[in-house]
């Protein structure tokens, strides 16, 4: 079987299971199981503190997982990310109180408490500067006020709270995470259940961005309607009973579904239809 880890919790659980989900894999009920076998599908889940699935993974005691990026950097093991799925997007920067640095070159001496020490400590040692860091869990913004630290590093989204904290964003962003794919370093490529999750993962990423249009044109107008909906390879175009048409058929990217409608209606397409994709393999 396959063994795969996944989050047990936090912002990455729900999203990961729902993914998993919709692939068509079975997903716990109850939030206490641990361990759950999907016979049918030969496949052993796993559900495990996020931070802790980098390094089973890389340990080689599971086959793969799903994480953050920023875990996985953090963690040190011996994986590697091999698929991007979508989701739980975040960035991790620098923050400060004014005019205490403008830049990560301007650190030297000084002491940055974070959640991600690891990560932070690679980062600077990139950047050859000679800082401490502080590992702290949970909010890290007090850290400052608390004379912990003169800098912090902390996954950003609006940048609200280090306002209301009286921080400033400086730098460049260390990282861009999001939810990914692990397998252990150095872990054959061309494993046939990793490679069947692996498409059943992408199936699920192109049914998310995609829907199914169809519509009925004039034999005329194919040319430029099917410009507007070239498909992934090519669209399906077939003759109608009433001569001089024809319909189409094409995945058009979800997000300009209804500005396409309203070019093919201007171009004299009619009975244009969308439906939902629930799975596909490319």
């Amino acid at each position: 079987m396959l063994r795969i880890a996944v989050p047990n919790k936090g912002s990455l659980s729900e999203p990961a299971s729902a993914m998993l989900h919709e692939a068509g894999y079975r997903q716990r009920k109850d939030r206490r199981e641990l361990v759950l076998v999907d016979a049918a599908n030969e496949v052993e889940f796993f559900f495990l503190r996020p931070r802790d699935i980098a390094v089973y993974v890389g340990s080689g005691k599971l086959d793969i997982g799903i994480t953050g990026r920023d875990l996985l950097l953090d963690s040190g093991s011996r994986a590697e990310e091999i698929m991007q799925l979508g989701f739980a997007g975040s960035t991790f920067r620098y923050a400060t109180r004014p005019g205490t640095a403008k830049d990560v070159s301007e650190f030297g001496g000084m002491t940055i408490a974070t959640s991600f020490a690891g990560l932070v400590t690679k980062h600077l040692a990139d950047n050859g500067v000679d800082a401490s860091v502080v590992h702290l869990d949970g909010a890290v913004e007090t850290a400052i006020q608390l004379g912990v630290a003169e800098v912090i590093a902390d996954v950003v989204e609006t940048g609200t709270t280090l306002r209301n904290a009286g921080l400033e964003i400086i730098g460049e962003p260390i990282l861009k995470s999001e939810a990914v794919v692990i397998r252990r370093t150095g872990a054959p490529a061309d494993d046939p259940k990793v490679q069947q999750f692996l498409r059943r993962m992408q199936g699920v990423l192109v049914a998310r961005r995609y829907v199914m249009m169809d519509y009925d044109i004039r034999v005329e107008h194919v040319e430029r309607a099917v410009a507007l909906t070239p498909g992934l390879e090519s669209p399906t175009v077939s003759p109608l009973h009433h001569e001089g048409w024809v319909a189409v058929r094409s995945m058009v990217p979800a997000k300009d579904a209804q500005r396409i409608m309203d070019e093919l209606y201007e171009l004299g397409a009619r009975a244009i239809l969308t439906t939902g994709i629930h799975a596909c393999r490319l």
